[in-house]
């Protein structure tokens, strides 16, 4: 239970600020001009879309069932960090959801209907990119992402891609309009790219170096608080000509601030370096190929 309450410790009021946005982003691109076009993407909300459009079915009661079956099954599977993480983010859509449907009931720019959706995707995008980027979630496809990135060796950008296409292709069940599988496509990329481009690009794994007297306090911590490995090297201090120990961490580029927070936390005279890494292969990042 500890490692739970560090988890939520590691927010910030400012993570909190930039969740809310994000969330807020996200809802009004979806409702306000991806929803009135009938146009399905992917994840759950284009599972929300689908019902809307063939039973009139509340997108937010949606996001409210199926998030709740989704957290069930991350807590016996990913464990109850993981869902305490996103507890915030999978309340906050749902609720921002609801409010969102009750009080946009058309689209917000009568424009061409693909070009009101990319509007829209490129707000839900930044949206989510903005959650993503404080290491939150909105549940929903992210926790089977998650899962299937634990137990198969696929990235789940991958896992996610393959998910979001049998959703947008479904649409043809409905509308049978291979239009509208065309422009779900294309407003679903364009989401993506606009969460790529907030989170700072393609490269989205980081190289940490960490020079401190408390290494060991430091790798343990990061093993147990953000389930990241370390390496440790053996060197010198050319200046003091003194023994140093060296840690390597490879990470998430979304996992950064907790990585510093947590370094400041046990030592504030550490010396970290930072860099963007290309390309990372093997267990918990991207598969080899």
């Amino acid at each position: 239970m500890v490692n739970e309450v560090r988890y939520l410790k590691s927010f910030y009021w400012k993570d909190y600020l930039v969740i809310t946005l994000g969330l807020v982003l996200f809802a009004i691109g979806f409702t306000g001009f991806i929803m009135p076009n009938e146009i399905v993407v992917g994840g759950l909300g284009g599972v929300g879309l689908l019902l809307k459009y063939a039973f009139n079915f509340p997108v937010f009661m949606t996001f409210l069932i199926g998030n709740g079956i989704m957290m069930v099954i991350a807590w016996f599977m990913l464990g109850k960090a993981y869902v305490l993480r996103a507890l915030y983010g999978v309340i906050g859509v749902t609720l921002l959801m609801a409010v969102a449907e009750n009080y946009i009931t058309g689209a917000l720019i009568h424009a061409d209907p693909l070009m009101s959706s990319i509007i829209g995707a490129v707000f839900s995008g930044s949206g989510l990119g903005l959650i993503y980027s404080r290491n939150a979630s909105t549940g929903g496809t992210d926790i089977l992402g998650a899962i299937i990135t634990k137990y198969r060796y696929i990235s789940m950008g991958r896992g996610l891609l393959y998910i979001d296409l049998m959703i947008v292709g479904s649409s043809y069940l409905l509308f049978q309009s291979l239009e509208k599988i065309i422009y779900g496509l294309i407003v679903v990329s364009v989401m993506y790219y606009t969460v790529d481009l907030v989170i700072n690009g393609a490269r989205q794994s980081v190289q940490f170096i960490i020079f401190s007297t408390r290494y060991n306090e430091i790798a343990s911590h990061i093993n147990t608080e953000l389930n990241r490995g370390c390496t440790m090297l053996e060197g010198t201090g050319w200046y003091s000509q003194q023994p140093q120990k060296v840690l390597i961490i490879l990470a998430r580029k979304t996992e950064s601030s907790s990585i510093f927070r947590l370094v400041k936390r046990i030592d504030e005279n550490a010396f970290i370096s930072q860099s963007n890494v290309v390309g990372v292969y093997g267990k918990g990042f991207d598969q080899m190929k």
